[in-house]
């Protein structure tokens, strides 16, 4: 099985263009970056050249030897067994963090007259980039890839109900079957996530026990991470940091706290370690505003924020919140829950709008779990994981600052009442659409 991914349209644009730059194709390890390209590669290209430089660190000789990119496309040629042209071939550098000189010829690719196509992948790139002086500015194209959206998921999971989802054109209620049905799915999405082996071991096997085995494994890697890639100064406070996001959620403010980290920690010992975690795509930082205005950047505060995880699947998994917990949600389960329903609604809107949004609060009477600027505008987002979606943070949001849309994702219909726009949850990847009809 593969999954559809939206980004697809941004590749084959870039391939259509007369002489593409060489792409680096950023994202956390898992999110499928490499079965992606590869697929890419066999279904728009008549050949692929693969190659992994963590796999195969011979090649990187190829590339300290010489910076002529022809003579190193001929090597390249040569370790596959056929010649690797221009245009008809994807070239594909996986895992290029492990070979700064492979991330340093990109800028001698992509002054060659006649182009090859190359894309180099890596699930570190964020934090390489961020320490290389010598990166090849402007001379290389980026795109990211995410975990799984819900939508992306519902394609194969419900092809029928995710092109029903696409056909909406107004902001109405949704007829309670084809609700039902979609929630159906929606609430498998909150057990597997967006990590696409779990995702699809959930759609073809159900196989409940198995998709708990391959989030374990995956918040593993990542962990085996902090200590093969991490300065040996940091990995036990990284370690710390990941594995108290959890318990950072679960608080009803979720502002981060280093004290939850540690007893005593202070921010200037660990802020390093949390800067690792952010770089290598594995959490999500969102500042605190306390005013609004427009660019939002200019008035966070930058000391108060809320760290989530990449994903919501691995997140329910780290707090060892059993699948039983979401098909069959009790009381005891609320608080969580809200945490889970404000990581997948993060996700999605990080995907959409592409930059993270803020999170609001005024003098201690009132918390709006995000704002999200778009065209201009300010809007405040409020996320409720059930029914209940009484918000006094929200009204007084409205009293200060009198925002022209509000937006409330929840378990009810898809209504518009008086400017507050009510959006199921599983449709937070409709966003971007919703708020083009109003």
């Amino acid at each position: 099985m593969f999954f559809d991914r939206n980004i697809l349209a941004q590749l084959q644009a870039w391939t259509a263009r007369p002489t593409p730059k060489p792409l680096l194709l950023k994202g956390a390890r898992q999110v499928g970056k490499t079965s992606l390209l590869k697929w890419y590669g066999q279904t728009y290209y008549s050949k692929t050249a693969y190659f992994n430089f963590d796999r195969q660190p011979d090649l990187k000789q190829f590339f300290e030897l010489t910076k002529d990119p022809l003579r190193i496309i001929q090597n390249l040629s040569l370790v596959v067994g056929f010649s690797i042209e221009p245009k008809n071939t994807l070239i594909i550098f996986d895992e290029i963090q492990e070979c700064k000189e492979a991330l340093n010829s990109l800028k001698y690719f992509e002054e060659l007259e006649e182009s090859f196509h190359l894309v180099g992948a890596g699930s570190l790139l964020r934090v390489t980039l961020g320490n290389f002086s010598s990166f090849p500015v402007g001379k290389v194209d980026f795109l990211e890839l995410f975990p799984l959206t819900f939508m992306e998921f519902l394609s194969q999971k419900d092809s029928e109900m995710a092109n029903y989802l696409e056909s909406i054109q107004a902001i109405e209620p949704i007829p309670d079957y084809f609700f039902n049905r979609i929630l159906e799915s929606f609430r498998l999405y909150m057990i597997s996530g967006g990590m696409p082996e779990a995702a699809k071991e959930l759609v073809e096997s159900a196989d409940l026990q198995r998709v708990e085995d391959l989030l374990d494994n995956i918040n593993q890697a990542y962990e085996l991470d902090f200590s093969k890639h991490v300065p040996a100064r940091d990995i036990q406070k990284i370690n710390f940091i990941w594995n108290s996001i959890p318990s950072q959620l679960a608080k009803e403010n979720k502002k981060f706290l280093y004290q939850v980290v540690k007893p005593g920690a202070r921010a200037r010992e660990y802020e390093d370690a949390l800067t690792w975690l952010i770089q290598a795509g594995l959490v999500y930082k969102v500042n605190r505003v306390t005013k609004v205005g427009v660019p939002l950047s200019v008035y966070q505060d930058l000391n108060a924020f809320k760290i989530y995880f990449l994903d919501m699947g691995l997140l329910r998994r780290k707090a060892r919140l059993q699948p039983a917990a979401i098909l069959n949600p009790t009381e005891l389960f609320s608080e969580f829950k809200g945490a889970l329903a404000e990581n997948y609604v993060l996700q999605s809107l990080l995907v959409q709008f592409g930059e993270l949004p803020s999170y609001w609060t005024s003098d201690g009477k009132a918390e709006v779990d995000f704002l999200l600027s778009y065209q201009n505008e300010i809007l405040p987002v409020e996320v409720k994981s059930g029914e209940n979606t009484r918000s006094r943070s929200l009204s007084v949001y409205d009293q200060e600052n009198n925002p022209r849309v509000k937006l409330r994702f929840s378990m009810k219909n898809l209504i518009n009442q008086d400017g507050l726009i009510n959006i199921p949850l599983f449709m937070a990847d409709r966003t971007r659409y919703l708020l083009d009809l109003v």
